[in-house]
C-alpha cells in the first residue's frame, strides 16, 4: 500500500511539472473539458431547477409590481437612449471628420459563468464559450458595470478567464476627469486595484473614474474599471498609494459579454480609413456633377467610326449612302469652285448620318 502511494505521489508531481514547464498536456486538458462540462452541467441542475419552480408559484401581486417597475425603469432607459443615439451620431460625424475607422460600437457576445477556479490564490473564472465560438486568446470580457478581466486559456466549448484583481494582472487605465494615465494592477482581493508609481503631486482624488485606455492593445478604450477608493499621500515617498474598487461585480456577476474589438494594426486601420475616404469622394464627385458631363460623351463617339472604317466602304456596303452621292454632288456642280464648304457644312446640321457619306463622296 505504501509503495503503491508513493508510485501514485511521484506520478503526480511529474505530471504537475511537466503542466507547468511544458504544452504536452494541453491537449489532454482541452479533451478533459468536455468531460468536465457535463458535470458543470450536473452540478448545476439543482440550482435551474430551483430557479423554475420558484417562478412557477411566484405570486402574482410580485409580478404586477415587477412589471409596474420594469416598465418605469423602460421608460427611463428610453429617454437616455436617445441621448445616447445623439451622442453616438455626434461621434460618428467627429471620427469621419478625423478621417478615421467608422466603427463606434464593438461586437459582443453573451456568455455565462459556470465555474470557478478552487484556489483562493487565483482570480480565475469559467465561461460557457470556447473556440468553437469564436473566442481568442486575450479577449476582453465585461458585466453590465464594467470590465471583468480577459480570456487567458481556450477549450473547445469553454474558456477560462483571468480577472482584474489577479495578482498576475495589469490594465492600463486613465482618469476620466483629466486624463491621467497609470496601471492598475490586481492585489488577491477581488474587492481591491492598486495604481502603482503614481506620483505623490498627481492629480487623482477619491472618486474618480478609471476607464481602459487602450494603450496596452488589448482592453478596447473607454471601458470603465474601477473608482478610486483612497489616495495616501506621504511626504517621504515619491509616489503616493492609490486603491480602487472594481467597478464590475466580480463575485456577483452571472451573465457576461465577450468583446469582440478590432484587431488591426495602426497602419490597417489607416489604409482603410484612406481607401474608404477616396471611396466616398469618388462618390460624392460622381454625384455632384451628373449633369455637365453628359453631352461630352456624343462628340466623342462619332469620329470613332470616321477612324476606323474606310471612307470608301459605307458608300459600297450601305444602302443610305448611295443617294447622298447625287445630293452632295449636285450643290458642288451648281456652286462655285471658290465656296467648297457650304454643302459640306449644311449636311450634318440637318442629317448627322450623311456626314460619313459626304465625305466619302468628298474623297472620290
Amino acid at each position: 500500500m505504501g509503495v503503491r502511494l508513493l508510485v501514485l505521489a511521484v506520478l503526480s508531481v511529474a505530471l504537475m511539472v511537466v503542466d507547468a514547464r511544458f504544452t504536452l498536456l494541453k491537449p489532454v486538458r482541452s479533451q478533459m473539458s468536455l468531460v468536465l462540462m457535463e458535470s458543470y452541467w450536473i452540478t448545476d441542475l439543482p440550482q435551474r431547477l430551483w430557479q423554475g419552480v420558484a417562478s412557477q408559484f411566484g405570486s402574482r401581486t410580485e409580478l404586477v409590481a415587477e412589471n409596474e417597475k420594469l416598465k418605469t425603469e423602460n421608460l427611463l432607459l428610453q429617454g437616455r437612449m436617445q441621448k445616447l443615439a445623439a451622442l453616438t451620431e455626434q461621434n460618428v460625424r467627429l471620427r469621419e471628420l478625423l478621417n478615421s475607422s467608422a466603427l463606434v460600437n464593438e461586437k459582443v457576445e453573451v456568455a455565462e459563468l459556470i465555474g470557478m477556479d478552487p484556489n483562493p490564490f487565483t482570480h480565475r473564472i469559467i465561461i460557457n464559450k470556447g473556440e468553437r465560438d469564436g473566442v481568442v486568446l486575450g479577449q476582453p470580457v465585461l458585466d453590465a458595470r464594467g470590465l471583468m478581466g480577459q480570456v487567458v486559456e481556450l477549450m473547445p466549448y469553454t474558456s477560462r478567464v483571468l480577472l482584474l484583481t489577479d495578482t498576475t494582472h495589469s490594465i492600463p487605465v486613465q482618469v476620466n476627469r483629466n486624463g491621467l494615465r497609470a496601471i492598475a494592477s490586481g492585489t488577491g482581493n477581488p474587492e481591491r486595484l492598486e495604481l502603482r508609481h503614481v506620483a505623490d503631486t498627481a492629480d487623482i482624488k477619491e472618486g474618480d473614474l478609471l476607464v481602459s485606455s487602450g494603450l496596452g492593445q488589448r482592453f478596447p478604450a473607454g471601458y470603465p474599471v474601477a473608482t478610486v477608493k483612497e489616495v495616501i499621500h506621504d511626504s517621504g515617498q515619491p509616489f503616493a498609494i492609490v486603491r480602487a474598487v472594481p467597478t464590475a461585480a466580480l463575485n456577483r456577476s452571472r451573465y457576461l459579454l465577450l468583446v469582440f474589438s478590432d484587431n488591426r494594426t495602426p497602419e490597417e486601420r489607416a489604409n482603410d480609413a484612406a481607401v474608404a475616404q477616396e471611396a466616398q469622394d469618388r462618390q460624392g464627385g460622381d454625384s455632384a456633377t451628373p449633369t455637365s458631363p453628359a453631352p461630352a460623351p456624343v462628340p466623342a463617339t462619332v469620329p470613332k467610326p470616321q477612324v476606323t472604317t474606310p471612307a470608301a466602304t459605307p458608300p459600297a456596303t450601305t444602302p443610305a449612302a448611295t443617294p447622298a452621292k447625287p445630293a452632295a454632288h449636285q450643290p458642288a456642280a451648281r456652286q462655285p469652285a471658290s465656296q467648297p464648304a457650304k454643302p459640306a457644312a449644311k449636311p450634318p446640321a440637318s442629317t448627322p448620318a450623311a456626314t460619313p457619306a459626304t465625305r466619302g463622296a468628298r474623297e472620290e
